[in-house]
């Protein structure tokens, strides 16, 4: 219960404090409602990718072995190791409701040729073409899960400001505003009776003096 005297400003105080409560309740369910709506968005993506990841990995790791099978492990693991590609691993950002969520781009610049075309097979270029695919698909699924868990924190934070409000917030405001509105009232009644009190003994005063 409010220990705030019960005063007309501390009532209009109440009233403001409980407006702001409803308010801020709206809003931040607002926020959730987006949240959670770009959240199952994101998840859907990463569910197909995922898929995509699979499948690039598989391709790479099949062409991997033809080509092992076509030019043997040891003229393999020469080539590969005389292949210079360098990566390169762009990071920004997007906000969805404050929420900074990162945007991942992944490229590659070669330095080609690696090695003379003669003794080799057509699979040493898929191969390399599969694994880059590959990665391209893997920055951009560490980019979903990233955001995946950044809104997912969020939300439930926000599910837990929404309940504070709802359940204790407004609820305790509500109580201490029909309290004090109760004692206010109480207060000016027994004022008017007092008022009332005066009024009868002062005429029966005078009705005295009259006599």
């Amino acid at each position: 219960m409010s220990k705030v005297a019960p005063t007309r400003s501390a009532l209009l105080k109440l009233t403001d404090e409980l407006k702001f409560a409803q308010l801020g309740q709206e809003l931040l369910d607002q926020k959730r409602s987006i949240l959670v709506v770009e959240l199952l968005t994101l998840v859907d993506q990463a569910v197909e990718y995922q898929s995509r990841v699979d499948a690039a990995l598989a391709k790479a790791r099949s062409s991997m072995q033809n080509t092992v099978m076509e030019m043997g492990r040891l003229r393999v693991a020469n080539l590969f190791g005389s292949v210079t590609i360098n990566s390169s691993i762009s990071l920004q950002e997007r906000k969805v409701m404050g929420v900074h969520l990162p945007q991942v781009e992944t490229s590659f610049v070669a330095k080609g040729p690696y090695f003379s075309p003669e003794g080799t097979t057509l699979s040493v270029e898929t191969t390399l073409d599969a694994y880059k695919e590959a990665l391209q698909l893997m920055g951009r699924m560490a980019e979903l899960k990233v955001s995946i868990m950044r809104l997912a924190k969020e939300v439930k934070k926000s599910i837990r400001k929404v309940n504070a409000l709802e359940k204790i917030v407004i609820p305790d405001l509500k109580e201490n505003l029909a309290y004090t509105e109760g004692r206010i009232e109480e207060a000016e009644r027994e004022g008017f009776m007092l008022l009332k009190q005066v009024k009868q003994r002062m005429e029966r005063q005078s009705a005295g003096v009259d006599k």
